[in-house]
């Protein structure tokens, strides 16, 4: 006869050993709660591990907490401010130095650790073990409810937990090879709380057909580029690198304007974007004997310069022989470069899920929802941060916010 198994009794159960989940289990433990943390994962924080090349991009001191909206999407973009600027990236920075973890700031405020994601890791750990937080995984939760004592019952694969608050910090949809699941809108719905529609950011452009047949052998070829989509209010543009790929087009430009990007729109390229392209290449027809490919590649990378020729007859002459038109053409066609994405990479690819529990049923203070004790944090939130850092200083400062509250 199976025998039953003790219902065991936590102050807070968070579901999820990622970022936001760990951190704030950590906080809330070190606070003198009994905390649980469950993941259905046999590894915790495998994003953070494979994030930054391995080195964890784990913040960004370029944040404005006063402003946090300018590096956030969201329904509500200013949700996130309270958070944010109650746990800044200096106040993570500490936590770092403290653990002793060496790091470098790379570019536009992006800071990663000098050897490993895993040095990150092994810190939310230990953070975790000072605050006597006990963890369970692989573990999966099967049934949420609460009972008639306020407090809620989950069915795991250990056995069944009762705790008065449940934290769900499970996360979005991308990236389902290191287990990414749906759990957390399926716990919103179960609740009553609304979403709002995900879809995949921070993720590479696919482009198909003849039209991208000029392109298709650049793939490995990177450049900076301005980068933009969207009419006059709704208008948002980088300047970043670009990266052609395979399929389409890539790198930390693409990523960027991909967040903000809707499918059947156009997104605009310039791909000279430090170079006054009309008066360079007037001045060469008026000094050289090349052919225009040759002083276009003193322009642009060698290869974008061959393959941007190709289109058209006209630019195929020395640049001394090329009609005014034609160059003006030409500088037209680089700097306005206008294309129409056929899809995005998917969730395989994407960094981050856009979307998530409504931000209009959780309170910005605390991350509680509007059905009592249950508290959503981090990338489960529609609360997307830009590519470097950003979305990791999302979890720790929602984490942080909630650990207060349980």
């Amino acid at each position: 006869m199976a025998t039953l198994r003790a219902m065991q009794e936590f102050d807070a159960i968070v579901v999820g050993a990622g970022a936001a989940g760990l951190f704030c289990a950590g906080i809330a433990g070190q606070r003198g709660r009994r905390v649980l943390v469950l993941d259905h994962s046999e590894k915790v924080a495998e994003k953070v591990r494979i994030s930054g090349g391995g080195r964890a991009n784990f913040t960004n001191r370029e944040l404005d907490p006063q402003a946090p909206h300018k590096h956030f999407l969201s329904a509500n973009p200013h949700f996130c401010r309270s958070a944010l600027s109650r746990y800044t990236p200096a106040d993570f920075i500490d936590l770092v130095q403290r653990h002793g973890i060496a790091f470098h700031e790379k570019h536009k405020g992006q800071l990663f650790c000098d050897r490993s994601a895993e040095d990150l890791i092994q810190m939310l750990l230990r953070e975790c073990d000072a605050g006597g937080v006990q963890r369970w995984q692989p573990c999966s939760v099967k049934a949420l409810r609460q009972g008639g004592d306020g407090a809620y019952e989950l069915d795991t694969d250990r056995g069944p937990v009762r705790g008065r608050s449940v934290v769900v910090a499970t996360g979005g949809l991308s990236i389902p090879k290191i287990g990414a699941s749906d759990f957390g809108y399926r716990i919103a719905t179960q609740f009553g709380l609304r979403l709002v529609e995900q879809r995949p950011g921070l993720v590479p452009l696919t482009f198909d057909g003849d039209a991208w047949k000029p392109y298709a052998g650049l793939a490995g070829l990177a450049l900076p580029v301005h980068i933009e989509t969207g009419e006059k209010k709704g208008r948002m543009a980088f300047l970043e690198d670009l990266l052609f790929t395979h399929r389409g087009l890539s790198g930390p430009a693409v990523l960027q304007i991909s967040s903000y990007w809707r499918e059947g729109t156009p997104i605009r390229l310039n791909l000279a974007p430090e170079t006054g392209l009309p008066a360079a290449l007037a001045h060469a027809k008026a000094t050289s004997r090349k052919l225009l490919v040759n002083e276009l590649a003193g322009l642009v990378p060698s290869r974008l310069a061959e393959a941007w020729v190709q289109q058209d007859a006209d630019w195929q002459r020395p640049v001394a022989d090329t009609s005014d038109k034609a160059l003006a053409r030409l500088a037209e066609r680089l700097s306005r470069w206008d294309i129409v994405p056929t899809g995005t990479e998917g969730y395989r690819k994407a960094e981050v899920t856009l979307g998530g529990v409504d931000t209009r049923d959780l309170s910005s203070q605390t991350l509680e929802s509007k059905q009592p004790g249950l508290y959503f944090i981090g990338e489960v939130v529609d609360v997307t941060g830009w590519l470097g850092g950003y979305n990791f200083q999302w979890a720790w400062a929602s984490g942080h916010a909630c650990a207060q509250a349980l």
